[in-house]
């Protein structure tokens, strides 16, 4: 029957399994361990059924990525009724706040199949650049893929240096510092490289902020599209 074949439990011990119970879980598989953890087996295992219940709700693994990625997509904020420069601000941090949550999706945001979320928060955002900033197609598409592009690449940096506290921030700071410092410790090579060592000692020191980083060249990039922006012409 299928609800033998279905549930490893028994009885009250079985979860009714739904779409977004496979979805939800994947996700938090992806979190703990990266996409490598994530098996149909594995996910499997962890909602206590057999493999083939979970394909009466995703077809397939990309069908499942999909679905995650639309998840993390839910989760971005575009607030209305702020201007348009405020809601892409809040926008990017809110953007980067969802890929530090959920480093695995880096990447994979933007070649999904979109799903409900995706296609909402795309719009909202092309609603934004249209209505309350008056920027034309054109600079509504050029402003997107410049954040966009900007956001994504932070993420990809930030993710080769997944810390999960300031703290331990600036211990992996220091520990990169150290390793550096070994190798340039010559004064020949001080010399040679004063900003090189500049840089290290600032490293060293645990000031360096991402948020803040991420934060500067995001409004350096909205800068440039609100100059680039009072010049155009609504289409």
């Amino acid at each position: 029957m299928v609800g033998r074949a279905e549930g490893k439990g028994t009885g009250a011990h079985r979860r009714r399994l739904t779409r977004d119970l496979v979805v939800r879980t994947a996700v938090e598989i992806a979190d703990a361990g990266g996409l490598e953890a994530l098996s149909m087996r594995a996910l499997a295992d962890r909602l206590g059924v057999v493999p083939m219940a979970i394909y009466k709700h995703v077809a397939s693994k990309e069908e499942l990525l999909d679905a995650m990625v639309d998840v993390v997509f839910s989760e971005v904020e575009v607030p209305g009724g702020v201007g348009w420069r405020r809601a892409m601000r809040e926008r990017a941090i809110s953007m980067r706040q969802a890929l530090l949550r959920h480093p695995w999706a880096v990447g994979r945001m933007e070649s999904a199949t979109p799903g409900p979320a995706n296609l909402r928060h795309h719009n909202d955002v092309l609603r934004c650049l249209r209505e309350d900033a008056g920027f034309s197609f054109r600079m509504a598409v050029h402003a997107y893929s410049a954040m966009d592009s900007y956001i994504y690449g932070f993420a990809l940096q930030e993710k080769t240096l997944p810390l999960e506290s300031p703290e331990a921030a600036a211990e992996e700071a220091e520990r990169r510092a150290r390793e550096t410092a070994r190798v340039m410790v010559a004064e020949t090579l001080a010399r040679e490289f004063p900003y090189l060592v500049e840089v290290v000692a600032e490293l060293g020191s645990g000031r360096y902020d991402y948020a803040a980083e991420f934060e500067w060249g995001l409004d350096l990039i909205l800068d440039g599209i609100e100059r680039r922006g009072k010049g155009d012409v609504g289409e």
